[in-house]
């Protein structure tokens, strides 16, 4: 097995490396997402209109589901396949930046995903507002090796163009929802929607094409709406779409508590995590209850819950009434990454930091980000940190022994200590500041989006789960652009989580 970014620096992809062969995969001029350019801001605002004035997502979601049934969908909502009680698959989210990142991704999953029976994507299919004409360089270039059919849950990105894109790919190639009457004037749904970013002009010809590059019937996918299950050998994988604002509407949530009854050990496939940087979101449902009381739920036989939208890999295994749930985050398939340095000391749910589990590691992620800046403003000497010193001012901050020790001759100086702190690293609990949370939320909204490079190392991830009747093995494999990792993906998490 290759090294990790646990056992050494080079694993991680740091230092001098062969660049990896995955720029072969890609278009000749991909277009880059500038994520603080203001015209892709103005493009991706109906999350904030939704939260001023409303969030219409779960009315369209209806009629998408409607639409769906009317055309022969199950009213169930369940993809019932045939594969054995022994199988694999893969699960990656947030891939459809189009660019480097993304397609650095690709030649490992396909090595480690050769003999799996399918893949799910979970949130953020598309960047940045989901558009059916970014689905040839987003989708259907970067999958077109991989044999086996891919089911998607959609993130909010996917949502900005109210969700057409999407189910023109993965819901038998829905029609467009048919215009509904204009609201009364002078609300607050009318003034949403004089603002409402609306999908744009299909290139037919283009979306055809795009078709082509995953032309084999073993490939194709059909699923019965935005959200779904899947019977797969002796599991249920429950996908929910979390829409805009992350939250379930209450026709969503009747489906999910009554598609959870079933017997089998299930895994929920989510948008937006339950358990991430340290804090609990159980995600609520429109008219009472959230989405993790029914993971929770020892009738409804949750074993993991796993969810995109933040660009990274975490682990909590939470102790529920004496049997453990794994809650990952897994949407490091492809998007700008999002700093794991800011996470505090863990300490939520039971989950202390000898549980505690992510990718990047919180160094490699100061390193990272120490080293962008540094270039960006001309600061180098002041603000660029080796992933050595990084590990180690992250080591004194969090009072914590770090997954790889840096060097024996490493310092932590007054610089390191200016520098973790200027870049929001993370501390204990009782050495926390009143400015903690505003600054951890301005590198998730701002620092995060403008981290997008070209170059390796890029600390992305996916996940293979091989499932069996007594357990599943769930290992998260990096992907980082450089030539080894390429060929053999490290794996910088493992859990085998037991079904009886």
């Amino acid at each position: 097995m290759s090294e990790s970014s646990r056992d050494t620096a080079k694993g991680a992809g740091w230092g001098a490396a062969e660049p990896g062969e995955y720029r072969r995969l890609m278009p000749p001029r991909p277009k880059k997402i500038f994520w603080l350019d203001p015209r892709t801001m103005w493009g991706a605002r109906n999350g904030v209109l939704a939260s001023l004035f409303g969030d219409p997502t779960g009315h369209t979601r209806s009629r998408w589901t409607a639409q769906r049934t009317a055309a022969g969908a199950p009213a169930d909502r369940v993809i019932r396949r045939d594969d054995p009680d022994s199988f694999s698959f893969l699960l990656i989210g947030d891939t459809g930046e189009g660019h480097e990142p993304q397609y650095a991704v690709v030649p490992g999953l396909l090595k480690v995903g050769q003999d799996t029976r399918f893949t799910v994507l979970a949130s953020d299919v598309i960047y940045p507002v989901g558009a059916t004409d970014d689905y040839g360089t987003k989708f259907f270039r970067p999958y077109r090796d991989y044999r086996a059919p891919v089911y998607a849950i959609p993130g909010n990105h996917d949502w900005y163009e109210d969700l057409t894109g999407f189910m023109r790919v993965f819901c038998g190639d829905a029609p467009p929802l048919a215009p509904e009457p204009a609201p009364r004037p002078l609300t607050r749904a009318w003034l949403r929607s004089l603002l409402w970013h609306r999908p744009g002009p299909v290139d037919e010809q283009r979306l055809a094409e795009a078709r082509t590059l995953r032309p084999d019937p073993a490939q194709q996918a059909v699923q019965p709406g935005p959200y779904w299950a899947i019977d797969a050998g002796p599991i249920r994988i429950v996908g929910i779409d979390t829409g805009l604002l992350g939250t379930l509407d209450a026709e969503q949530g009747a489906w999910l508590r009554e598609v959870s009854r079933d017997p089998r050990p299930k895994i929920l496939v989510t948008g937006r995590p339950l358990y991430v940087d340290g804090e609990h979101h159980p995600c609520p449902i429109e008219g009472g209850g959230t989405v993790d009381d029914i993971v929770r739920d020892p009738a409804h036989r949750y074993v993991a819950a796993i969810g995109g939208d933040i660009h990274n890999y975490q682990r909590y295994p939470v102790d529920v009434d004496g049997r453990t749930v794994q809650y990952v985050v897994a949407g490091g398939g492809g998007a700008f990454m999002h700093a794991t340095h800011t996470i505090p000391r863990v300490s939520v749910a039971g989950v202390t930091e000898r549980d505690f589990r992510c990718y990047p590691l919180r160094g490699d992620s100061l390193a990272f980000y120490s080293g962008l800046y540094g270039r960006r403003l001309g600061l180098r000497r002041l603000l660029a940190l080796t992933e050595d010193e990084a590990t180690a001012v992250v080591a004194e901050r969090l009072a914590y022994t770090p997954a790889r020790a840096p060097g024996s001759a490493v310092r932590v100086t007054r610089r390191a200590r200016l520098v973790a702190s200027l870049l929001g690293t993370g501390r204990r609990p009782d050495r926390g500041s009143r400015f903690r949370l505003p600054v951890r939320k301005v590198y998730t909204d701002l620092f995060s989006p403008g981290s997008a490079t070209y170059s390796p190392p890029f600390f992305k991830c996916f996940l293979r789960l091989d499932v069996s009747p007594d357990a599943i093995r769930l290992r998260c494999h990096a992907a980082t652009g450089n030539r080894a990792q390429e060929e053999a993906p490290p794996v910088e998490d493992e859990v085998t989580i037991p079904l009886r």
